[in-house]
């Protein structure tokens, strides 16, 4: 019993006590009018004490409630279910993140394609990307398109592979799924980032076939490294694992179609890059395993493709400056690979080994003035491609030649309906053969648009044409009749291509 419940259990016992006493003592010993009241009075006075004691009693009894007997720490009330599921949902908010605009970055195919690695450091620089986080990232992109070709079952453009399993006679419409990304990016404190991208593409998979093969729908771990660097206590940064190699510039205008520079040398293989980047300027220089890599690398290791040795090697350098007032800057660079993919004898076959290394080299350049954005950048071998010779006549008039590519590219920046609008022009070109040869050249001009609907959702549509048809396999011949290739100078093709990406 509470001492409030005692105190009025005592006081009505008395008031009966007084009644009865009263009662039997008779008339001659009843209470005055006085005394009565005097009883009244200090009943009045012990209920008002009462219901002080037991308002400070029940603010002590919630207060014990609402503490830890041991630490005296407010504990606070069990949540509801519903609330429980709001704060699970909170607690993982704080260790798993999603930043869209950041995965757009990450996973775009058409900007920073070599230079990711810096990319990410930048975004860490900026507050963008969280400590001791994991952030959870995708893209999807969706296409439409229709083509048409001069020359039954060739049809040269390359963000699928030239084959005749892919596309057959004079006219090609397609509605698919061109690729699709999943990324992680672990950021262990101020200096560790491991970063991870699953990519399924099988328009442009290796796996024979057709598109509906399940050797062209796999997925793979296309880009897979450990980066070690913070840009605020260093410039320095290093970089392993699977990553695009930093040769030459790679990027394109187009809102979706690589340049023919990044087919004839984006790479992408095993390596160990050292980074520096400060005041505008930014050197790389990258130990590329060696054998076949898996893009636009190749050096022989004991006269085989095995990549069992660091045997070669990029370095890479560019410089931005501002040009005036505004945001207005240029950027200069150059690059060196001492093995390049264009080292093969004839029969070319991807992959293959090579009796020895061929360099390339690179020079390029971007300026960004106003609303306008200019690319530009050459790509050239320094020895002979072997494999361009055909020794057999009629095609043995042809010599091997150096392997050259460039691109030149504008684009202009505007806004439709408060929305984003890019606008853009672009040539590109693939030289792999002698003048007049079947595998010259390839030519491809990209007319196209990107509007963004969010920063991470971009529809999009290209008007194309290719002039040329000179696949990389055999592209000088070997799979046909002696003195026969399946390269082609008259081929033209056009088509128009519209699609949308959406990152996450």
């Amino acid at each position: 019993m509470t001492r409030i419940h005692l105190i009025s259990s005592v006081s009505l016992i008395v008031l009966a006590i007084s009644q009865s006493a009263f009662a039997e003592s008779g008339p001659e010993k009843s209470p005055s009018v006085a005394d009565l009241q005097n009883i009244l009075l200090r009943l009045e006075q012990l209920e008002k004490q009462n219901k002080t004691y037991k308002e400070r009693l029940e603010q002590i009894e919630a207060g014990r409630r609402k503490t830890n007997p041991i630490s005296k720490a407010p504990i606070a009330a069990a949540p509801a279910p519903e609330d429980q599921k709001k704060s699970s949902r909170q607690d993982m908010s704080g260790l798993v993140r999603f930043n869209p605009t950041f995965s757009y970055g990450m996973l775009d195919q058409t900007t920073n394609v070599n230079r990711k690695q810096l990319y990410l450091l930048e975004q860490k620089q900026l507050g963008n990307i969280a400590e001791d986080s994991l952030y959870i990232g995708g893209s999807v992109t969706a296409i439409t398109d229709y083509w048409k070709s001069n020359t039954d079952d060739k049809f040269g453009y390359l963000m699928r592979h030239p084959t005749a399993n892919n596309q057959i006679g004079d006219t090609v419409t397609e509605a698919g799924i061109h690729a699709a990304q999943l990324s992680f990016l672990a950021n262990m404190g101020d200096w560790i980032t491991a970063y991870g991208e699953l990519l399924y593409d099988p328009q442009q998979s290796f796996g024979a076939g057709t598109i509906t093969d399940l050797t062209r729908n796999q997925i793979q771990l296309r880009k897979g490294y450990v980066t070690l660097g913070n840009l605020d206590k260093s410039p320095f940064y290093l970089s392993v694992g699977k990553m695009a190699i930093p040769f030459a510039l790679t990027d394109t205008v187009n809102p979706f179609s690589a340049s023919s520079t990044w087919h004839a040398f984006g790479g992408l293989a095993y390596g160990a890059l050292l980074g520096y980047s400060k005041n505008g300027l930014t050197i790389s220089a990258e130990l590329v395993q060696g054998g076949s890599q898996f893009r636009a690398a190749n050096v022989p290791v004991n006269g085989t493709s095995v990549p069992s040795k660091l045997n070669n090697y990029v370095i890479d350098a560019n410089y931005t400056f501002n040009l005036g007032s505004g945001n207005n800057q240029a950027m200069v660079g150059a690059s060196y690979q001492r093995g390049s993919a264009y080292c093969q004898g004839f029969p070319v076959v991807h992959f293959n080994p090579c009796e020895k290394e061929n360099p390339a080299w690179a020079v390029y350049g971007t300026m960004d003035v106003g609303p306008f954005k200019f690319i530009g950048e050459y790509i050239q071998t320094t020895d002979l491609w072997a494999g361009t010779f055909n020794p057999t006549p009629p095609l043995d008039i042809y010599p091997a030649r150096k392997v050259t590519s460039f691109t030149l590219g504008g684009k202009y920046g505007t806004a439709l309906y408060g929305k984003r609008l890019d606008l853009s022009f672009e040539f590109s070109t693939f030289i792999s053969g002698a003048a007049g040869s079947p595998w010259e050249r390839q030519d491809q001009w990209v007319l196209g648009a990107a509007y963004f609907l969010t920063d991470s959702v971009k529809l999009f549509g290209e008007g194309i044409l290719v002039q040329g048809y000179t696949p990389l396999n055999f592209i000088s011949g070997g799979n046909l009749l002696p003195g026969q290739t399946h390269s082609d100078q008259d081929v033209q093709n056009t088509g128009v291509v519209m699609g949308i990406n959406v990152a996450f």
